[in-house]
């Protein structure tokens, strides 16, 4: 379902508008928070959300992540931000990710994808893959590939006017 969405959708920069009968109801997953506890995105509802899945050994995902912050800093008591760690255990683990978010000084809210469930849901198979969800849980836009500043700022614009 969430595959569908993000390929359907896909768009690398210019934030485009879809009426609401186009508008999916975003896909609940469970991920984990630093100590281990389960976090389910549906816990946000009624706030608008971003997603990011990445990881450490993806260079889009690590070059984008500067603006994730930026846009955490300047949106994120308006906007619920989840970057989420896609931790298969053998070419991500949760140590790494979390050294790596620590060595950065990132203070986004980071969360682990330990069992994949949360990508397979939403389709990301290639990162990072950004998902944008209104306040009514409706997924408003999914992209594949890296996010530049103005597409990020212009979807964030988006999911708030909602």
């Amino acid at each position: 379902m969430g595959y569908d969405y993000l390929s359907a959708n896909y768009n690398n920069e210019t934030p485009t508008e879809n009426s609401s009968s186009e508008k999916q109801k975003a896909p609940d997953f469970t991920v984990y928070d630093r100590e281990g506890n389960p976090v389910n995105s549906s816990d946000f509802e009624g706030k608008p959300v971003v997603i990011n899945f990445w990881a450490t050994w993806c260079g889009y995902c690590v070059k984008e992540m500067p603006e994730f912050q930026k846009a955490f800093e300047e949106f994120g008591d308006e906007v619920v931000f989840m970057m989420i760690n896609v931790t298969d255990g053998f070419q991500e683990t949760k140590e790494d990710a979390a050294e790596f978010i620590e060595e950065k000084g990132y203070t986004f809210p980071v969360y682990y994808d330990l069992d994949l469930s949360a990508a397979m849901v939403y389709g990301a198979s290639s990162l990072p893959a950004t998902a944008f969800i209104n306040s009514e849980g409706k997924l408003v836009h999914g992209q594949l590939g890296m996010m530049s500043e103005d597409a990020l700022y212009g979807y964030i614009g988006k999911i708030l006017e909602q």
